[in-house]
């Protein structure tokens, strides 16, 4: 039987280990994966459970975690999950970049020296444009926060997500790209996704329809189960999607981690991932 370590080196399942860590966010993005607003169920995962699968992934052969939401920093104990998770091998967080406040950057002290990097969502070069989509002052926030993050060692990478990348106007991107690289993000640092037609963007007209077979198959972990790709535990008219889920079981890691082999192992060969949170 062909183990977890080997189905990562043989790119069956990605390297990553995904971990939601709560379902509930300070704005009410047009697009988002998961319905996330202020108010909605929290629906966190433990700390103790987020730690517990990281000891265990890096057994079998996990290389890297990631940590999504909802807005995780709205998590008190955030810092201290990702510092123990960052000392077990390279952290990823999905933020909006938002809620980091005097104390929250004081806080980030505890990542210094830490393989640790905080993708921040900026979709437009424009203030009022961005913020049509992401709500009012997200532009300005997230402006502000990207020099601070970098000046405490915390490396920043930027996600834009659009319609359709392949018809993005190039100009416009353009100046997104002279943009971030003016606040010390490097065009390496700087990824474009289209949006999925999954969650909030389903209710419109927005991105793109997918299959498991877009993705690459990476295990991630919520407190509602395991799921295929961190585009999978997503949230429409208020109710959990369940296409893309692998078993409610999370623990042992072992058990899902198998049952996601097993799935993935079954695609026709030719089927490339297309899609990916990086």
């Amino acid at each position: 039987m062909t183990s977890t370590a080997e189905a990562i080196e043989d790119g069956v399942l990605g390297a990553r280990l995904w971990f939601y860590s709560n379902y509930h966010c300070n704005l009410t993005c047009t697009y988002c994966l998961t319905e996330s607003a202020p108010g909605v169920p929290r629906r966190e995962l433990s700390a103790p459970a987020i730690v517990a699968a990281a000891e265990e992934a890096a057994e079998m052969g996990f290389t890297a975690f990631g940590i999504t939401g909802g807005e995780p920093f709205l998590r008190e104990d955030l810092t201290r999950i990702v510092a123990r998770l960052a000392s077990i091998a390279p952290t990823l967080i999905l933020s909006n970049a938002t809620v980091f406040n005097a104390r929250r950057l004081r806080e980030l002290a505890a990542l210094e020296g830490l393989p640790v990097q905080v993708q921040i969502s900026l979709d437009r070069p424009d203030p009022d444009v961005n913020d049509e989509m992401r709500g009012p002052g997200n532009f300005a926030k997230v402006i502000d926060a990207i020099p601070k993050l970098l000046e405490r060692g915390i490396g920043v990478r930027i996600a834009t997500t659009v319609d359709d990348p392949e018809t993005a106007d190039p100009v416009e991107m353009e100046r997104l790209c002279e943009l971030h690289r003016s606040l010390g993000v490097p065009d390496c640092d700087h990824v474009v996704r289209p949006i999925i037609r999954r969650g909030r963007a389903s209710g419109g007209d927005l991105g793109r329809g997918v299959a498991f077979e877009d993705f690459e198959p990476e295990l991630t972990i919520t407190a509602d189960g395991a799921f295929s790709t961190p585009f999978g535990p997503t949230v429409t008219g208020g109710r959990l999607d369940t296409d893309l889920l692998v078993t409610r079981t999370t623990s042992p890691l072992r058990r899902p981690a198998a049952a996601l082999m097993q799935i993935a192992g079954e695609q026709s060969a030719g089927q490339d991932a297309r899609i990916g949170i990086r």
